[in-house]
């Protein structure tokens, strides 16, 4: 079933079964979340039951801007060190995810029985919408992973949820994801700020606002904890994805000639087959459009029944990093 992101009705009627424990996929602005209430574990374990996923394997809080987002902070988390606190006023609502320490008793089955916890304001209207909904209701945050099966290519419109579980979940539709890539993850439970999963937000973005340099993750006392979408296979299509400079994929065009088939090529580089089998798509030249088009692109590959996904490495510059993470996790995979 998919409802109108614009309907108030809509909205109510998914707030209500949030509060009743059950599960609605919604937009953010990153891909679509599979939701549940964050503070029922009972509602938690569906999610990681729909999903396929490990149960600790953790998962990230939504919460409502505002208020009831400080609100929410105080119900989940201790007191934030000052640089997360500046990073939440420079980001959020916005695409960056903390990891902070939690508060004890609370969503341990989102934390995946960690101290820790990952905690996100979302700025799509939709998602605030429905958290702001809930919070009247008396649900403070949604625990929120992509709502796709787990390590598949996260969804980012209501059609791809749709396709990934039919009618056995609700989904409001808000359009298409406008980053279109999960958010940025900065660990904030150590002492000092660790990015464990880059997005649209760059490091230097990040170090700019916190006022603190980022710690190198291998040069921390103590180990990184788990978190959302940092498994080394990760966002993977059926075909299998390869990363290859734009001269390796025309060589390999050139050698398959009229042969080629089930091939999908993404790239910013033009490249030529001499077979009409051969998929060929155009990576923008932008990073956050590439990113916008990343997971629809490869789901529009399997669509067509392509074996292999041949896509030209993005640039080493901080602006692709988030692009390169999601391509490197998907052809570890």
């Amino acid at each position: 079933m998919i409802l109108d992101g614009q309907s108030p009705a809509a909205i109510a009627e998914a707030a209500r079964i949030l509060r009743a424990g059950g599960l609605v996929a919604f937009p953010t602005e990153t891909v679509y979340g599979l939701g549940a209430d964050a503070s029922n574990d009972a509602a938690v374990a569906g999610i990681f039951q729909a999903k396929g996923r490990p149960a600790d394997h953790p998962l990230i809080v939504h919460v409502a801007a505002g208020t009831k987002g400080t609100e929410a902070l105080s119900r989940f988390a201790q007191p934030l060190p000052p640089f997360a606190q500046k990073l939440v006023q420079a980001f959020w609502p916005g695409p960056l995810t903390l990891i902070v320490t939690r508060q004890p008793g609370v969503a341990a089955a989102a934390a995946g029985g960690q101290d820790t916890i990952g905690l996100r304001c979302p700025s799509h209207p939709v998602a605030q919408a429905l958290l702001e909904a809930c919070a009247e209701q008396g649900v403070p945050g949604l625990a929120g992973p992509s709502a796709n099966r787990f390590g598949r290519v996260s969804p980012t419109t209501a059609q791809h949820v749709f396709g990934e579980f039919g009618d056995t979940v609700p989904v409001i539709d808000g359009g298409a994801c406008e980053v279109g890539i999960e958010s940025t993850i900065v660990d904030c439970s150590r002492g000092a700020p660790v990015l464990l999963r880059p997005g649209l937000i760059t490091r230097a973005q990040i170090e700019a606002a916190c006022g603190e340099r980022l710690r190198d993750r291998e040069l921390m006392a103590m180990p990184d904890p788990r978190a959302s979408g940092t498994l080394e296979a990760h966002y993977a299509p059926d075909a299998k994805v390869r990363l290859m400079d734009a001269k390796a994929i025309q060589t390999g065009l050139d050698v398959l000639g009229a042969n080629a088939a089930h091939i999908a090529v993404w790239t910013r580089s033009a490249v030529r087959s001499r077979s009409q089998r051969v998929v060929q798509r155009r990576m923008p030249d932008d990073a956050a459009a590439s990113a916008q088009q990343l997971f629809a692109v490869l789901r529009e590959f399997d669509a067509q029944g392509v074996k292999l996904i041949w896509v030209e490495t993005p640039p080493d510059t901080p602006e692709w990093e988030g692009v390169r993470d999601r391509l490197q996790r998907a052809a570890a995979a």
